[in-house]
């Protein structure tokens, strides 16, 4: 197997394109800005969907299925969310084909009385379904998440990390108080970050959007900020207060407790097929996919070494105890006994694909009583007794995870620094990483930094430390240092 990868240095950005290839992640379809996700970069989101699945109903979060097509009409109900999406919308005017001359072609006698919208987000056709299901604060809090797919007509696209089309989960839910929606914008800011830090081994920093990036329609969106090896920034999930607008904009009311009518309280929240983009620009290297171990659909994959027929068959009967009890440990455990490759050939494969421990075991391991143990995340190897390797395996893989926390954490805190003024912070952008800086909360001067440097402000970082300082930008007054970065 080919394991050439455009280096890291030399060029991020092919590197990465070059490794979502040579891994079998993904792969560009026939449709311009849509993606193909393969077995193997799906087998990563399913880990993924099951993880966060499962934390959505622990939290009380169960799971409906809203149409793909929107009426038009329901985007004018709320103006600022229909000016977020406007121009990334692709729209359906017609709805059958006929044969002609030319071929096939679209019938002038089938165009829709109103036109339909592929969904961008969900929140007008579920705020209008609420509608129906709300009277009471009996029926509140509606808690409700679906697994979709959404389509944003982006221009450039990058596989997983902005593509027309992409997979997602979107939270909507509906609340008596403003206060109990604030509570839950800020659950699920957790959720997403225990997530992130705990599953995926990459660490963030929780904040809240400015105004001039906030989600159209939100009072108040907070994120989570990834930083990836080349010091650029990934929104890596968002989770948004909306206050009464959909409600007031789709009529949805309820009977309080004091028999008094009122508008519900709203949040949002999601994220996408780009967490996907952030867990390989996080680990990875330059002989291919670093995958952590909780997301590994393959976590162990074990490769005999043999001659003849003879060699392979004690092999096979010494390795079938050995995956059953890494199995009964829940380990994922694959056995690659083809003959039709050589084991070099498949070491390299496994190393591309990103398997977080590989075992190699051969005739005089099996004298020895040993196997050899590589571990991914350090491309290291050391000689293990077959006698309890389920619990050096187990391990390991807790090892294997918690070290690449601790290698982004440490890259991070390397790229991360607070300057004061205008010079030191367009030096420190150029370098890339995370920048601190004093901000005077105008969207101008906000506006104005973004168009000189391409930085925008990630977050107001919560719990932030007051202090006070000059805008590095205007000079006027600040309260506060927010977070600056180049971003995906």
């Amino acid at each position: 197997m080919s394991k050439e990868l455009t280096s890291r240095k030399q060029d991020f950005s092919k590197w990465y394109n070059d490794l979502v290839a040579k891994a079998d992640l993904a792969e560009h379809s026939a449709v311009r800005g849509c993606m193909v996700i393969k077995p193997n970069g799906y087998a990563i989101w399913e880990k993924m969907q099951q993880a966060l699945d499962k934390m959505f109903k622990d939290t009380g979060h169960v799971n409906a299925y809203f149409p793909l097509l929107i009426p038009k009409s329901f985007f004018s109900k709320e103006a600022s969310h229909v000016d977020g999406f406007a121009k990334e919308c692709a729209v359906v005017t017609h709805y059958r084909l006929k044969n002609s001359e030319n071929g096939i072609v679209v019938d002038p006698d089938a165009k829709l009385e109103e036109e339909l919208i592929i969904r961008p987000t969900s929140e007008t056709i579920i705020w209008n379904t609420y509608k129906g299901w709300i009277q009471s604060y009996r029926d509140l809090p509606l808690l409700i998440n679906q697994w979709a797919n959404v389509v944003r007509w982006e221009m450039r696209t990058r596989l997983f990390l902005r593509t027309a089309e992409f997979l997602w989960q979107e939270g909507h839910t509906a609340h008596a108080t403003a206060q109990e929606a604030v509570e839950e914008t800020e659950r699920m800011l957790n959720v997403y970050a225990d997530f992130v830090e705990n599953f995926m081994a990459v660490p963030v920093i929780k904040g809240v959007k400015t105004p001039n990036e906030r989600f159209a329609g939100a009072l108040d969106t907070y994120c989570i900020e990834a930083m990836l090896q080349d010091g650029k920034a990934l929104q890596a999930g968002t989770s948004h207060f909306l206050g009464q607008n959909f409600a007031k904009a789709f009529d949805v009311k309820f009977t309080n407790k004091e028999g008094v009518l009122d508008y519900v309280w709203a949040t949002s929240w999601g994220v996408s097929t780009r967490l996907m983009g952030a867990l390989i620009m996080s680990h990875s290297d330059d002989n291919g996919l670093i995958i952590p171990p909780k997301l590994a659909h393959t976590q162990v994959v074990i490769v005999p070494i043999y001659k003849g027929e003879e060699g392979l068959a004690k092999i096979n009967e010494a390795v079938t105890p050995i995956k059953q009890k890494l199995e009964a440990k829940g380990i994922s455990v694959k056995y690659d006994n083809r003959d039709t490759q050589r084991p070099g050939w498949k070491f390299a494969e496994y190393e591309m694909k990103g398997i977080p421990v590989r075992i190699a075991i051969g005739e005089r391991d099996l004298q020895n009583g040993t196997v050899e143990v590589a571990r991914r995340d350090e491309l290291s190897k050391e000689v293990l007794p077959i006698e309890g390797i389920e619990n050096n395996i187990e391990n390991l893989l807790k090892e294997i995870q918690d070290n690449l926390y601790k290698k982004a954490l440490a890259r991070r805190e390397q790229s991360t620094q607070s300057v004061d003024t205008y010079d030191e912070f367009k030096k420190a952008i150029e370098r890339g990483g995370f920048v601190y800086a004093h901000w005077d909360g105008t969207g101008e001067t906000e506006q104005k930094i973004k168009e000189e440097t391409k930085a925008t402000i990630r977050c107001i970082p919560l719990n932030n430390k007051l202090e006070k300082g000059k805008c590095i930008y205007s000079g006027l007054e600040s309260g506060q240092r927010v977070l600056f970065a180049i971003a995906y």
